[in-house]
């Protein structure tokens, strides 16, 4: 069991540190913890990384909070409807799988990884045409579909949040990571409420977690913030290149 403690804090560390740059931690944590934990329920399992990755996100948002100027009434209305579908997304996953939804993201990940390579000033500016009132559609749409997805399957949400907000509403990668961190505690928040009262969370392995992933997105927020834009890019096209891979061996690997 010690051993089990050790490998998870680890990953949830790497997770933590990932997760506050441009999202994409899951891709660490959840498998780490869907094979060091394996005799447990798939629910179960899922519930229980929604814990470190709740602290992780917030100590992260606090970090970009203090440094990046946020959009506070855009994010409110966001988080609201992100945390609800979440939830939704949360119960879905204990009821039907998943699997059809990798080979479409496996697609749209390389797409954004060649995009964003090919594209060199991609995030690297605030630049928007949207007005007003289509900026708060998009932004309610976009927080609906991405609130289930975190919930329903997870890995490579943040990212996505963060691709969201530099191609739709034109901001940089550094407002951009800011951003998804609120959205992403919000998400967690959603999946923490029906995990938690459905008794599928393993506290004596989350709560060591947590700490972790404190530790790591702490960290991970300070070098974001201190790097800037260009380290950000880097680190994103790395992260998705990482997402690609995971979804491709679930495709047409793993049986």
């Amino acid at each position: 069991m010690t051993y089990e403690i050790i490998i998870l804090c680890i990953a949830a560390f790497a997770a933590g540190f990932i997760d506050a740059i441009v999202g994409g931690g899951g891709l660490v944590q959840t498998p780490a913890t869907l094979v060091t934990l394996k005799q447990y329920p798939l629910a179960t399992l899922l519930g229980t990384t929604k814990i470190p990755s709740f602290f992780g996100a917030s100590i992260a948002a606090v970090q970009y909070s203090i440094k990046v100027k946020l959009n506070w009434k855009l994010l409110a209305m966001m988080c609201s409807i992100a945390l609800t579908a979440a939830y939704a997304g949360s119960k879905t996953v204990a009821v039907v799988s998943n699997s059809f939804m990798k080979p479409i993201l496996f697609v749209v990940l390389i797409l954004v990884a060649i995009y964003t390579y090919t594209k060199k000033d991609f995030g690297q500016s605030v630049k928007t045409s949207l007005t007003k009132n289509n900026k708060i559609i998009y932004c309610l749409l976009f927080a609906l579909i991405i609130g289930f997805y975190d919930g329903f399957i997870g890995p490579g949400a943040g990212s996505f949040m963060v691709l969201f907000f530099i191609s739709v509403l034109g901001f940089d990668f550094l407002r951009a990571s800011a951003h998804s961190k609120l959205l992403n505690v919000s998400t967690n928040i959603g999946s923490i409420l029906y995990f938690s009262g459905s008794a599928n969370i393993l506290y004596f392995y989350a709560i060591p977690m947590a700490v972790f992933n404190f530790a790591g997105s702490l960290l991970g927020a300070r070098l974001a913030i201190l790097k800037g834009n260009k380290f950000i890019r880097i680190f994103f096209l790395v992260v998705v290149s990482g997402t690609i891979i995971r979804f491709g061996y679930d495709i047409f690997f793993k049986k």
